[in-house]
Order: C-alpha cells, then structure tokens, then sequence
C-alpha cells in the first residue's frame, strides 16, 4: 500500500511538472532583405514566335529548345511552341 502512495505521488509530481507552461522567448524582429543571385536567362528571341508580340526580360514563360532559352508571352504560346518547336525555332 505504501508504494502506490509513493507511486502517485511520483506520477503526481511528474504530470504537475510537464503541465507547466514553457517560458515564452520574445524574438527580435528583423528586417531582412533577400537577395537573389540567380540571374535571367537570356532569350534567343526578342519576339514571341507565336503571336508576334516583344519579349522581356524577365519572363516567366520559357522553353528550352537545342540548348536555347525562348521566351513566350503566355503559357498557351509556349504550349504551342512545344507541340512543333521546329516550326517556330530560330534557324
């Protein structure tokens, strides 16, 4: 009988210990700035081959076609340019 008092007790002190609160951490807020190092792939292409229009530099639209980078104005320019890229590819 003395030991399931212990036994209790121990559990007692345990389940008390764990159900305390942890410290909150204030933390500094910081303002960072992320810099990218990657740098825009160079177009073959100054126009859309699709629908004609100009393209720019920092499109997001490309296709790789025999290690040249195009750029599309639309993914459905660029879709189209994947279905026959010879068609359209700069000779």
């Amino acid at each position: 009988m003395k030991s399931k008092i212990i036994l209790t007790a121990l559990l007692s002190v345990s389940i008390m210990a764990c159900a305390q609160e942890t410290p909150k951490v204030k933390q500094k807020k910081t303002k960072t700035t992320v810099k990218s190092n990657t740098k825009s792939p160079k177009f073959v292409n100054a126009i859309d081959p699709i629908c004609n229009m100009k393209t720019e530099d920092d499109m997001k639209d490309t296709a790789v076609y025999k290690n040249k980078t195009y750029g599309f104005c639309s993914t459905y320019c660029k879709d189209e340019f994947k279905k026959n890229p010879e068609k359209y590819a700069k000779k």
